[in-house]
């Protein structure tokens, strides 16, 4: 497995990175024994990158189980800004919150640091600076190593930035977000941004929350998966026609190169600018299965496939910009595109 830099930091971690989501989940989860074996397992392939939340349940308990006398083998990772609580202050990145939801982290996964915090959600209700400068207090009192964001819109993202170069604070060294053959859209904004700032990227659900597997149908309960359990806004964004056309040309893909869907899925995600990405396996052969997409190199031919089964439509101001980049660079070949404006 590939060791790759979290953006501009000194911070290295594994292409693969084992959530832990799933670890203690009711209905769609596994125990706690089974998490610990995947915990072994995943490190003993070569990885090192364990990501969970306080708004995971007992997921970061049995992750601090699952490490302890391995700390050291571990990068760390995990999140505050979903609720854990009905309280005002349960939730969000308020200075108040964050330094809180960081101590009782601290407490359930038996460490004295952490190695990434993650800001789980942007909080528009709270000023980015308190934010920010909060983040920054927790790295000098030594009880988190680096900051970075997740789900966040790019102009926010870019705005967190920029507060912590003006103020002198940490910046955040890594966004993690959703991305996977059919949910490509961080690609319009989110990518260039990075790329620019210097900022990882860490991948979630790279198999839509299991849509991607082929386990998942139109007509069907779908009992034992993740999507058939339950019905939230976010999985509409793949459980969809256009998840379903996707997903079934992938399984066709599959049959042809003999290998599974997620493992051909996985093995797509590694030709994309992802520093790593997270694999939330349940049982030991699914783990397997994903580590396994490791070894299997795609033909450009198939990349190439899959990207234009997965290209998102083009979208105003992109698609307008993007005709006229050449021609602005000076490329005279181009300029009838835009010679009817004239």
């Amino acid at each position: 497995m590939q060791l790759r830099r979290l953006g501009r930091s000194g911070l290295v971690v594994s292409e693969f990175a084992l959530g832990a989501m799933t670890f203690g989940m009711k209905d769609w989860g596994c125990d706690e024994q089974t998490a610990i074996d995947l915990v072994d397992r995943y490190l003993d392939a070569g990885g090192n990158f364990l990501d969970t939340a306080d708004a995971y349940g007992s997921s970061e308990e049995i992750v601090g189980r699952a490490i302890k006398g391995k700390r050291s083998q571990v990068v760390l990772g995990t999140k505050a800004g979903l609720p854990t609580g009905r309280g005002p202050h349960d939730r969000g990145t308020s200075r108040l919150h964050l330094v809180s939801a960081c101590e009782r982290s601290l407490r359930r996964l038996g460490t004295d640091y952490i190695d990434v915090y993650w800001l789980h959600l942007d909080d528009e209700a709270t000023p980015l600076e308190e934010t920010v400068s909060a983040l920054d207090d927790l790295v000098h009192a030594g009880k988190i190593r680096y900051v970075a964001a997740s789900n966040m819109r790019a102009y926010r993202l870019m705005k967190a930035l920029a507060i912590a170069d003006r103020i002198g604070a940490q910046r955040f060294v890594a966004f993690q977000g959703q991305y996977n053959l059919i949910t490509r859209t961080l690609e319009r904004e989110h990518f260039g941004l990075l790329s620019e700032e210097g900022l990882g990227f860490v991948g979630w659900s790279p198999l839509a929350a299991g849509m991607l597997t082929g386990k998942v149908t139109p007509d069907a309960g779908n009992a034992g998966t993740r999507l058939g359990q339950r019905e939230v806004t976010v999985d509409k964004l793949v459980k969809n026609e256009r998840g379903f056309r996707i997903t079934a040309e992938v399984r066709a893909i599959a049959t042809e190169l003999g290998c599974s869907p997620a493992r051909l899925a996985l093995s797509w995600q590694r030709t994309r600018p992802i520093t790593s990405t997270i694999l939330g396996a349940r049982t030991p052969e699914q783990l397997d299965d994903n580590l396994s997409a490791l070894g299997l190199d795609l033909p450009v031919e198939i990349v190439e496939r899959l990207d234009r089964l997965s290209e998102m439509p083009a979208e105003y101001p992109g698609a307008f910009i993007d005709m006229f980049q050449g021609w602005l660079r000076g490329d005279i070949t181009s300029m009838s595109a835009g010679s009817h404006l004239a």
